[in-house]
């Protein structure tokens, strides 16, 4: 008889410290190692081809449903609730895109590029390219001053470190209430996405597919304007993209935001090993199957980090595994729920922009520097 998940991790650990190499590292290193020999041994890394191939027919068809509904309403107001459920498929269109990226549906490369170019440029109108750059650099570094892209100061501090000066006037305003208006400010993420993939892949962006990108998003994007504008008045015509776009960057951010907010800023020279940097910077999301299809299994955001090739559906089955590995070690495990996760987002940013009035004081920098 076959051993379960829980039971193969117990033995893996138990045996992984029995034999512990002299040096830290080596000790690190062959922890992950162990790791991953249970989760190969469970079967969690093998392909899920039905799933996938699932998921793509019927989004295809939701969105097929949705441009036939959207021409058979013509022009009235209650194209609206069109625009809001075609904000939350393309949502789904963007889970199944970050999925090919990460080479989770097919075993070749190919497959999973063209996947990618698919889904998010054909489908999405986003490109892939730029995606994949920014997003791969975060997994490398979640949350590392210098080296994650989704901390770099803009809109939002998510760090005063590298503040070149305290922010006042109205953008210090802006700033030291930055949490309470995150929500609002990702009503413009679904544009800031559109628009900086645009500038990527027609500019001088690093894009390995240059003209298919380009292809694939103007035939997108142009045909879609064309689409809306020929069918509706103008002012209804931007309702349609305003609801559209609003709705889909804030379900976009909702996701992304619970994921690594909040969680422990990584100085710029800490050198931390694989398995801890994944573990210690990264937040898991409970709440069963729902919040699974909402999160699109980026609830598992632990699991995914250590994982980044396994598929979607393996996550879950995973998760104890991962979690019971993690307690035998001693290595923190954060999991809380969704709207928790959001109070934490909300008051990390807000604790960081009254901090920016000082970036000397900000306590939340060092705060696994002191951690050590």
């Amino acid at each position: 008889m076959n051993p379960s998940p829980r039971t193969t991790a117990l033995t893996a650990t138990d045996a992984d410290v029995q034999a512990a190499p002299a040096t830290p590292r080596e000790r690190q290193v062959s922890e992950f190692t162990a790791l991953t020999r249970t989760v190969q041994e469970a079967g969690l890394m093998r392909r899920r081809y039905g799933y996938y191939w699932t998921r793509f027919v019927v989004i295809t068809a939701m969105l097929v449903g949705l441009g036939v509904a959207f021409v058979m309403i013509g022009p009235s107001w209650w194209q609206m609730g069109i625009a809001a459920l075609l904000a939350l498929v393309l949502g789904q269109v963007m889970f199944l895109g970050h999925d090919a990226a990460h080479r989770q549906i097919f075993a070749s490369g190919r497959w999973n590029d063209w996947a990618s170019l698919v889904i998010a440029n054909l489908y999405a109108g986003m490109s892939y390219g730029w995606w994949q750059h920014k997003h791969s650099r975060h997994h490398a570094k979640p949350n590392q001053i210098g080296a994650d892209p989704d901390i770099d100061t803009g809109a939002l501090v998510f760090t005063t470190e590298e503040l070149p000066k305290p922010r006042t006037g109205l953008v210090g305003w802006f700033t030291q209430r930055q949490g309470w208006l995150f929500f609002p400010l990702l009503l413009l993420e679904g544009l800031n996405l559109h628009i900086s993939g645009v500038r990527t892949i027609f500019g001088r962006g690093e894009v390995k597919r240059r003209p298919v990108e380009m292809a694939f998003v103007t035939l997108r994007l142009g045909g879609y304007l064309a689409l809306v504008f020929w069918l509706l008045p103008v002012g209804m015509a931007f309702a349609f993209l305003g609801v559209q776009l609003g709705i889909f960057g804030v379900y976009m951010g909702a996701v992304f935001a619970p994921n690594h907010k909040g969680m422990p800023i990584v100085p710029k020279d800490a050198k931390i090993d694989f398995l801890r940097r994944q573990v210690l910077m990264s937040r898991n999301v409970k709440g069963g199957r729902v919040i699974d299809e909402f999160m699109g299994g980026l609830n598992y955001q632990i699991e995914h980090h250590l994982f980044p090739n396994m598929a979607r559906p393996h996550l879950r089955k995973v998760q104890p595994i991962v979690r019971e590995f993690c307690a035998s070690r001693g290595i923190h495990y954060t999991e809380t729920t969704l709207a928790r996760s959001y109070g934490i987002v909300i008051r990390y940013l807000n604790t960081v922009g009254l901090a920016a009035r000082d970036p000397f004081q900000c306590p939340l920098t060092l705060e696994y520097r002191s951690a050590r």
